[in-house]
């Protein structure tokens, strides 16, 4: 998998774990919204003889998710009904499940997703890594909130009887949403972390997975930029790699992918639908939840990435895996490439 090598470009480029503006998501706030004439174009492509799927993935993906919140209320007010009922009484399968994730607030979206990912029997711990490595410190705390108005329970708490062992202690960390925000990189500290996490790891005989944990989970980005360039001086392996070779399992995947978000989420997201689309089968919840939770945060750069690395375009891949119209709307989200 190339993409990941150039470290020393990073030290200044932009951080989606950092950046709150909606610059780099394919989705905007739709110029000139008139929330009645949605209302009533949904109301009649829902109440018709057979549901006008077209209406609904014209007006649902080419809004922002504010804006869907609007036609949401007004909706319900003009008809009595939740828009939320009324897709799910009258779509079905992965097209009800992308809809009901485009009219839900993002933040509750976000919890519904590890609400899932808890629930029932074992734990999804790949949708709980994908989620707490890529999101800003902001998401998390929008997250938790959610979570408490949802089940009443504090997330950390619930957390904690479901992930256990040094994944768990990671898990968790990141799940309190209080890495260092700080802009200032502190080149004496880096150097300092980075031999820090060459004798918890390569140095030694076993690994002190707590020091991994500590450094990885609570400096700031650019902090941890300049310290896996120093980790490179050192070792002349990538932090990723000894990672790789040190660890195994649900840590060695977390931990990955949070040295993965901290050089780029683009990339990382990249990857993660690249793989839910690879092989046999496609891994819907995957292509469903990562398009719309990066649909107004960097989806352009997810793209931007994808064609790089893959030599094609998302567009292109979705077009060839995904059909119908689950296909239609996902598509629409993603938007094709200039």
């Amino acid at each position: 998998m190339s993409g990941w090598e150039e470290l020393e470009m990073l030290l200044d480029s932009p951080s989606s774990l950092t950046v709150t503006s909606n610059v780099r998501g394919t989705v905007k706030d739709k110029p000139n919204f008139k929330v009645d004439e949605d209302v009533s174009a949904l109301k009649k492509a829902i109440e018709g003889i057979g549901t006008t799927e077209k209406t609904l993935i014209e007006v649902l993906t080419q809004r922002s998710n504010a804006q869907r919140q609007l036609i949401a209320k007004a909706y319900e007010k003009k008809t009595g009904r939740k828009l939320v009922d009324d897709l799910e009484g009258d779509t079905h399968g992965d097209f009800e499940d992308l809809l009901v994730a485009l009219v839900t607030p993002t933040a509750v979206y976000d919890c519904q997703e590890v609400i899932k990912a808890i629930k029932g029997a074992g734990t999804t711990e790949c949708t709980l890594t994908e989620i707490f490595a890529s999101r800003s410190n902001k998401q998390i705390k929008a997250l938790s909130e959610a979570y408490l108005a949802e089940t009443g329970k504090a997330l950390i708490h619930d957390l904690k009887s479901e992930v256990s062992g040094e994944y768990g202690k990671a898990l968790l960390v990141l799940a309190e949403g209080k890495r260092d925000e700080s802009t200032n990189v502190d080149a004496a500290k880096a150097k300092a972390d980075a031999k820090a996490l060459y004798e918890a790891g390569e140095k030694k005989w076993g690994t002190d997975e707590d020091k991994f944990i500590d450094i990885l989970c609570h400096r700031s980005v650019p902090q941890l930029r300049q310290t896996l360039v120093e980790y490179k001086n050192i070792s002349k392996k990538t932090l990723q790699e000894s990672i790789e070779s040190e660890m195994s399992g649900n840590i060695e995947a977390l931990l990955v992918a949070v040295v993965k978000c901290v050089k780029t989420v683009p990339l990382y997201m990249a990857e993660t639908l690249f793989k839910s689309m690879k092989g046999a089968g496609t891994t819907e919840s995957t292509l469903t939840r990562i398009i719309v939770s990066r649909s107004e945060v960097d989806l352009m750069d997810i793209r931007a990435q994808y064609k790089k690395v893959f030599g094609f375009t998302l567009y292109s891949h979705l077009e060839s895996e995904v059909s119908g119209s689950y296909g239609d709307a996902l598509k629409h989200l993603c938007g094709q490439d200039e």
